[in-house]
């Protein structure tokens, strides 16, 4: 059989499916992103916390599209866009065994997913997971499905003549918003506001990560609009020809013109605030241009491409700085300003730069839909997040949220601090897995420290931790406590940005040892640590000895130096 001989309607289905498959995929991969770029953007504390709800958003999410979101979002586009329905065909996809049809719920499920996972930016550090948790099944099942069913699913926005093409509204923009007031209900973090009202700066702890979560977005982001042309091939009268790939190459172009113009127009309005280009603001300025180009990019010329490029990072600063100081809202990641202003501004903007020319029509089509999509979202999540907040479940307690959600919701310490694999804890030395029992020689035959006990206290370099926990064990010294600790001495302060907004670094993290000895002199003790702990520069630290009246054992009830 030759390529002639197959039949084209088979030959374009199959290749259609596949590239929706292979960009669906795509599109997943940019969860990956989100999980990077949120776990950036929060504290140290909270980042197993922020990870652990995107695997959820997922998992949860998906589970709830596909039980009843897809279904739903039928049924509303067949109710308000006067066309027919049945509850049967809404939901369909549960009893179908159509590949076709299967393929294309995974495709839309992908979408619902984003929309879901942008929440959880805004709040994080202070919800009670089972609230995020909550909402993300809601999300799914039915808040973004009345949103798809209005445009998407033939509704009457459709109807309306409202375009959105691969979800910069519908999408980002809903899910943007859903933050903004997800984040106004819960209230800021411990500390963002001083009782004046002024703020204060909450920096992330890992710029490195929020900027490898923007590129493996911005890579992911060639699937939600370049996949969105569904169809490569379709079938005219027994003829293969292309279907959406016929504007494959605009839709190419113009996300990357939009990608490229939203990282610049951050950039320069950063530096126009601040005098300095801030990372931060360039990396959530390219998410911005993505945003406001992905509802236009498939109808709009591309130097249209560029302007709404430049507007959407541009308005970044602008309006976060706005939502921040005015509305006093801790959008923790930015979302609003990063995916629902932008979204707003890309869907409104559209007429202005269509192929087919400006109309006044389209316009109040764009702003009638931009607006009835908002206050959907809204209402529904003041709604839900209203009510789990009167059962007083929405936030962590005070305590928690000092100590970190990381450890009271789930247990675990993202970054241990502590901890070498060849240093024992008894002061041996491990090698290979074997432990050398060779014996420690003792610097002090007889009683050392005068017959007394003494406390060495030091505050180090964290870096320097393993080699002075090394050199104490090599002077038979491996009993010590290990404290986080801040603290101000010889060592300058500096300025840190976040953001564009500067702020003073003048506590330093420092590690505080602590060594209580008998037998060995208090003096050697100091030695190890500041040889270990020596680097040549300004707040290498410190190393104080100080006598111990007393001591006792716990456990056997010695008291004294034997207690030691």
């Amino acid at each position: 059989m030759t390529l002639l001989q197959v039949d084209p309607a088979v030959l374009a289905e199959g290749v259609n499916m596949l590239w929706v498959l292979v960009v669906t995929f795509l599109i997943f991969f940019m969860h990956a992103g989100f999980a990077m770029l949120e776990a950036g953007q929060v504290r140290s504390k909270n980042v197993a916390n922020q990870l652990t709800k995107n695997l959820l958003t997922w998992s949860v999410g998906v589970t709830a599209f596909f039980l009843v979101g897809a279904g739903v979002s039928a049924l509303v586009g067949g109710i308000t866009g006067g066309g027919s329905y049945s509850v049967a065909e809404a939901f369909g996809v549960l009893t179908t065994s159509d590949s076709g049809d299967w393929v294309g719920w995974l495709f839309g499920a992908v979408f619902a997913m984003t929309a879901a996972t942008i929440v959880s930016g805004a709040v994080a550090g202070r919800m009670k997971l089972r609230a995020y948790v909550s909402y993300t099944v809601l999300l799914a099942a039915v808040i973004y499905p009345v949103v798809t069913g209005l445009t998407w699913g033939g509704g009457f926005l459709s109807a309306l003549g409202f375009s959105d093409f691969a979800g910069g509204m519908i999408v980002h923009g809903m899910g943007g918003i859903a933050g903004l007031t997800a984040a106004y209900v819960v209230g800021p973090r411990l500390g963002r506001y001083n009782e004046d009202g002024s703020v204060n700066v909450i920096p992330g702890h890992s710029l490195t990560f929020a900027v490898l979560g923007t590129l493996v977005l911005a890579f992911g982001w060639y699937g939600f609009n370049v996949g969105t042309a569904a169809s490569v091939f379709a079938v005219e009268n027994g003829e293969l020809t292309l279907g959406a790939f016929s504007y494959v190459g605009r839709v190419a172009l113009t996300t990357t013109l939009g990608m490229a113009a939203g990282a610049i127009g951050a950039g320069a309005l950063s530096l126009y605030k601040t005098g300095k280009v801030d990372t931060l603001y360039v990396a959530n300025g390219l998410l911005a241009g993505l945003v406001g180009i992905t509802s236009n990019t498939d109808a709009i010329v591309w130097p249209g491409a560029i302007v709404i490029g430049l507007l959407a990072g541009a308005q970044l600063p602008v309006v976060f700085e706005f939502v921040e100081k005015r509305l006093k809202i801790d959008d923790v990641c930015a979302v609003f300003p990063v995916h629902g202003s932008a979204g707003v501004l890309g869907a409104v903007l559209l007429p202005f730069f269509a192929v087919d020319g400006f109309t006044v029509a389209a316009l109040v089509s764009q702003v009638v839909g931009v607006v009835v999509i908002a206050a959907w979202t809204i209402a529904a999540t003041a709604a839900v997040f209203g009510a789990i907040k009167a059962m007083g479940e929405i936030r962590v307690t005070r305590d928690h949220e000092i100590e970190g959600l990381d450890s009271s919701e789930h247990g675990v310490d993202t970054y241990p601090e502590f901890g070498r694999p060849d240093t024992a804890a008894d002061g041996g030395r491990v090698v290979d897995g074997v432990s050398d029992e060779s014996g420690i020689v003792r610097p002090d035959g007889g009683q050392a420290n005068d017959g007394e006990i003494k406390m060495v206290t030091a505050f180090i370099r964290p870096d320097k931790l393993s080699a002075v926990k090394t050199g104490l064990a090599e002077i038979g010294a491996p009993s010590l406590t290990v404290t986080n600790v801040s603290g101000r001495g010889s060592q300058p302060a500096k300025k840190g940005q976040w953001r564009g907004e500067e702020y003073t670094v003048d506590l330093h993290q420092k590690v505080k040892i602590e060594c209580v000895v008998a037998d060995i002199p208090a003096a050697d003790v100091a030695e190890a640590i500041s040889d270990a702990a020596s680097t040549g520069e300004k707040g290498d630290g410190k190393v104080f000895i100080m006598p111990v009246e007393q001591a006792y054992q716990i456990r056997t009830g010695e008291v004294g130096r034997e207690a030691v």
